[in-house]
């Protein structure tokens, strides 16, 4: 198992950092970077890539706010339990939108609703 990141030149792409975040996140999610796997230095990464270093930097600092990946000084940054930050980011997000439609007055099945039209919309 391998780190697999390809940067995508066309205007229309996301910016190289988000890139870089988002491909690593998906493989960490999938499996195809295990919990533990050691991800390459950010001077490492950004040579192999060929961009600047605080580029890398800053996706892997946005990697480590999502959970996805733990930074252990010496020890080197490491793929964390990404399936389990997700969940509790998941879990959080619902119980913060399940307070916001009770106090707004709404009811359980008019929540419901909201929420399959958002993920319809978000999968579609």
């Amino acid at each position: 198992m391998t780190l697999k990141i390809r940067i995508a030149d066309s205007a229309d792409s996301a910016a190289p950092y988000e890139q870089v975040r988002a491909q690593i996140s998906e493989q960490a999610r999938s499996g195809a970077l295990p919990v533990g796997y050691k991800l390459p230095t950010v001077r490492g990464l950004a040579e192999q890539l060929g961009l600047a270093a605080n580029t890398v930097a800053k996706a892997y600092r946005a990697l480590e706010a999502d959970g996805v990946i733990e930074t252990r000084g010496r020890n080197g940054t490491l793929i964390a339990s990404a399936r389990d930050a997700a969940s509790r980011e998941a879990s959080a997000a619902a119980q913060a939108f399940a307070e916001r439609v009770r106090r707004l007055g709404l009811s359980e099945e008019a929540a419901m609703d909201a929420v399959r039209d958002a993920v319809r919309a978000a999968y579609a």
